[in-house]
């Protein structure tokens, strides 16, 4: 009996809810999270609505919206103190202003990953041996570039090489991370702004992501409202600043500055150099490594050729010694050199989008006009020009001479401004893609010069570069996303 009694008591004091306690608003007995921003008698929009209704309210003291947003009463969503923006100056400026924005493509380096300085990698070679040619890369091996090369003072630098930044893509993920864009908005921010404005603005999304099971973003375009200042920096400088170039090796991407202009996302003419850049190898030296007497002649001609595509020597007398080099070779090493053509990665998916987009395309190559021409009829390349050797009619053979002018870097600019003019395409919507010296006055004619793991002056010169394992990455430039790309190459 006092077990019955104690049950009840209990019962009794387990609390309820009354009608003098309840309400018509269900928001504000059963809502249980409370932004704190608000004052602790708003529950919800129905409870505004009662004490609306409880109240005399002037009608001057409401504004309705009528469906025009005005300067005064801009379109926008408030909600848990987060003002999202109908318009936003990455989209659209208001009417009657203009806003200088500038597209920002981070490629992240997937193929060619940095270890660190301070940390050598165990899974480096040895270091290099004494008698080991002077050409091996530090890179390659396991002493830090800070470290003396040499225990003789006689061959001691002057000055101990610059240290490398640490790669931050190391600790941060080996992709476009979010602190990657971060450091890289904040990078920006240190640019002086146009006169009048205060704020920067920023948007960005994806455009690649790679196949692994995280989807990590690999291409990233960011679009930076506004641009910095041309009175203090121009964008072909900016593209060459020093904060730029420490950023990409910190974070192993690539970085394409362009302005945000219509021309960015419609390009008419594309066009190529064939050496290294269509193709894998360079022609001349695939010739020379046919001549086994004397037996040092391919490597000499590949020396020429190194040195002419860094620049360092003239490539129309580099081009003429090496031809010269070649005299005795058969005239149909041409055709059987055909099969052995490796045709870069990403090449023909690239071209197919390109002629599904309704874009020319050209090849302009410091080679030889018989292979130029098979392989851009093999690709479907739309216009072909390259250097034509005299073959003696008697023997069949080369005699080592060249006929009429030699394509080097004048002559491709002044054919790209030539196909240009046929087919009535300005030059902000030419794209030309080279590696070597010899493509740096052709890709600065052209609205779009890109560097397709070029050689290292070229690097710096060209608008943007792009350093990867497949060419078709050309179309991140333009603003294509994976997705979209897919579509295209189909």
């Amino acid at each position: 009996m006092a077990d019955d009694e104690a049950g009840a008591s209990q019962r009794q004091a387990r609390p309820s809810m009354t009608t003098a306690m309840r309400s018509s608003s269900f928001l504000k007995e059963h809502q249980q999270y409370r932004p704190p921003h608000k004052p602790e008698g708003h529950y919800g929009i129905d409870t505004v609505v009662e004490d609306l209704q409880a109240a005399p309210v002037s009608p001057r003291e409401i504004s309705h919206f009528k469906g025009i947003p005005s300067a005064e009463n801009p379109p926008k969503i408030v909600d848990s103190g987060l003002s999202h923006e109908l318009s936003h100056p990455d989209c659209t400026p208001r009417p009657g202003q203009h806003s200088e924005r500038l597209i920002a493509t981070l490629f992240y380096r997937s193929t060619a990953p940095r270890a660190s300085n301070a940390i050598p990698s165990p899974k480096r070679v040895p270091s290099p041996k004494p008698s080991q040619s002077p050409s091996f890369r530090a890179a390659d091996s396991n002493i830090p570039p800070t470290m003396a090369p040499s225990s003789s003072l006689d061959t001691f630098p002057l000055e101990p090489p610059a240290a490398e930044p640490e790669p931050l893509d190391h600790l941060y993920g080996s992709y476009v991370s979010p602190m990657c864009i971060t450091s890289f908005l904040h990078l920006m921010s240190t640019f002086p702004l146009p006169p009048g404005s205060t704020d920067l603005t920023s948007a960005h999304r994806c455009l690649k992501l790679d196949a692994g099971q995280d989807h990590h973003p690999m291409v990233v375009e960011l679009t930076v409202s506004p641009a910095p200042s041309l009175d203090y920096l121009s964008l072909a400088d900016l593209r060459k600043h020093e904060l730029i170039y420490r950023f990409e090796r910190e974070w192993n991407v690539d970085v394409a500055l362009r302005s945000d202009n219509l021309w960015r996302r419609y390009p008419r003419l594309v066009v190529f150099d064939m050496d290294s850049t269509l193709i894998t190898q360079e022609v001349i030296d695939l010739l020379a490594a046919t001549i086994k007497d004397p037996p040092d002649l391919a490597a000499r001609v590949a020396d020429i050729t190194h040195r002419a595509m860094l620049g360092e020597l003239e490539f129309d007398s580099a081009f003429r010694e090496r031809v010269k080099l070649l005299t005795g070779l058969p005239g149909d090493i041409f055709h059987e050199l055909r099969p052995v053509l490796d045709v870069t990665n990403g090449v023909r998916p690239l071209l197919r989008a390109l002629k599904r987009l309704g874009v020319k395309t050209a090849v302009l190559s410091g080679g030889f006009l018989p292979l130029t021409s098979w392989l851009a009829g093999e690709l479907g390349i739309d216009y072909a020009h390259a250097n034509e050797v005299v073959i003696d009619s008697e023997t069949g053979r080369l005699t080592g001479e060249v006929k009429g002018r030699i394509v080097g870097k004048e002559r491709k600019r002044e054919l790209l401004v030539e196909i240009a003019e046929k087919e009535g395409i300005p030059l902000e919507q030419v794209v030309a893609v080279g590696d070597g010296a010899n493509d740096l006055l052709m890709m600065a004619a052209a609205g779009l010069g890109v560097a397709w793991n070029a050689k290292p002056r070229v690097q710096m010169e060209a608008s943007a570069r792009i350093n990867g394992d497949s060419v078709l990455n050309l179309l991140h430039l333009f603003g294509f996303t994976d997705q979209e790309i897919q579509h295209l190459t189909a």
